[in-house]
């Protein structure tokens, strides 16, 4: 489930615009007028008609000030929203009362601003509209003028046929409510998993870039750098410079060798070594994802054997990524020690992160890989509170999907124990790296 703070956001990101809103109503008016006018002089019905009209003509003139009070890329508020869809119930409250109540067919259009809000809005705003659409379908069962007919007569349906269809109405729009505002609920969760996913690779790959940049830079300032040494190497052997201006050669030259070393860093960050730039073979892909952990105080183990020669893949930002964020989900649960053993054949290349902990929570193995969990194992971590790691492990499910590769996820069978992830891919897909281009 969501936390408060996650929901919020997710709805906020699936906000109404102005621009969809008025262009529901304009429908609606359409489909409102020619049902009127059909229904009045096409089929004979006896019904108020200029009171509807008028009720049209508002809905109309409400769509006209917003277009002209409000640019088009105008999002709505909550409130705003509900409010504009607060009217749609009344105005069609209206039209009921004139043609029938909830004896016209025409009252499971209810269920249309209903939905809207369900797809749209927070859950306290929907349930408000849910709770004034039945209101007002309620009122309309005892006070409504009669159901128009064709000629002077009137067509007075029983009482049990307007209980039944209030019901149907109830229940098919609390029912509504509900599918769509769970299914929205999980695109939205779903969007704003994959905008976090399309981040992280975003910022791996300018960091990747960055450290390219670095390298050149360096490369780039070494040469100027050693002229300005030699000169002042040069002018500090001269027998007639003073003892000041030979203090300062001598700190010109220290500072000489203060930027060699910066640049020696940038060339060479610590975070990557030189195999990261290039192509990488299982077991290196392990140790650069495995090398950010090994600080804590849980032993790694990296290893990997197969037929030579081994694969080679070009460096993927987003896979180091995910085996990085696999690593260190499986060092947090760790009590002592983390495996990660990469293996190839002729024809796939396999890799398992394994654990010493308690493994997965049985009721949501086979759930791993959503965008967002309940609350894993409250037995896990007495002294902290449970965690919500769904969004990490999408993330890298992601990223090795999009780089050719398949995830299971399982416990050691007892009396062993502990969490294994293994990862698998076609070893033809390893070796052209097609995450790399799928991702960018």
């Amino acid at each position: 489930m969501l936390a408060p703070e996650e929901d919020e956001l997710v709805w906020q990101a699936r906000g109404l615009s102005l621009n969809t809103l008025i262009g529901l109503r304009w429908l609606a008016v359409g489909g409102q007028t020619l049902a009127i006018l059909v229904g009045y002089f096409g089929v004979g019905l006896r019904f108020p008609i200029v009171p509807c009209l008028a009720l049209v003509a508002a809905s109309a003139a409400l769509n006209l000030a917003l277009r002209w009070r409000f640019p088009v890329s105008k999002r709505l508020s909550e409130r705003g929203a509900a409010i504009l869809l607060a009217y749609d119930i009344f105005q069609l409250a209206g039209l009921l009362f004139f043609t029938g109540g909830v004896a016209n067919p025409f009252a499971v259009l209810f269920l249309a601003p209903v939905t809207v809000a369900a797809a749209s809005l927070a859950l306290r705003q929907t349930l408000g509209l849910l709770g004034l659409a039945l209101i007002c379908a309620t009122l309309l069962t005892r006070w409504t003028l009669p159901l128009p007919s064709i000629g002077a007569g009137d067509l007075s349906p029983p009482p049990i046929y307007v209980v039944g269809v209030w019901s149907a109405l109830a229940i098919a729009a609390g029912f509504v409510t509900f599918c769509v505002h769970r299914v929205a609920a999980e695109g939205g969760r779903t969007a704003s998993a994959l905008a976090a996913t399309e981040l992280a690779l975003a910022r791996a790959q300018h960091l990747s870039q960055l450290d390219g940049l670095a390298a050149a830079a360096a490369h780039e300032l070494s040469t100027p750098l050693a002229t300005i040494a030699l000169v002042a190497r040069e002018l500090a052997a001269q027998p007639e410079l003073g003892e000041g201006a030979r203090d300062d050669l001598e700190l010109l030259e220290q500072s000489v060798d203060r930027c060699r070393f910066i640049l020696e860093k940038l060339s060479a960050p610590r975070e990557l070594s030189s195999q990261a730039l290039g192509f990488s073979s299982p077991v290196e892909l392990a140790e650069t994802a495995a090398a950010p952990h090994r600080l804590l105080c849980v032993s790694i183990t990296v290893g990997g054997e197969g037929p030579e020669p081994a694969p080679k893949s070009p460096q993927n930002p987003g896979v180091v990524a995910a085996l990085s964020s696999l690593t260190e989900n499986a060092v947090g649960f760790a009590e002592s020690a983390v495996t990660i053993r990469a293996n190839w054949t002729t024809s796939t290349v396999d890799m398992v992160i394994a654990d010493d902990g308690p493994g997965f929570p049985p009721d949501i193995l086979a759930r791993i890989g959503e965008p967002y969990l309940a609350q894993r194992d409250s037995a896990r971590r007495n002294q902290s509170a449970d965690g919500e790691p769904g969004l990490g492990l999408f993330i890298a499910s992601v990223f090795i999907k999009r780089s050719g590769g398949a995830l299971k996820f399982e416990n050691a069978k007892p009396p062993a124990k502990g969490a294994i992830v293994t990862i698998q891919w076609p070893r033809q897909a390893y070796e052209q790296g097609q995450g790399l281009a799928s991702a960018t």
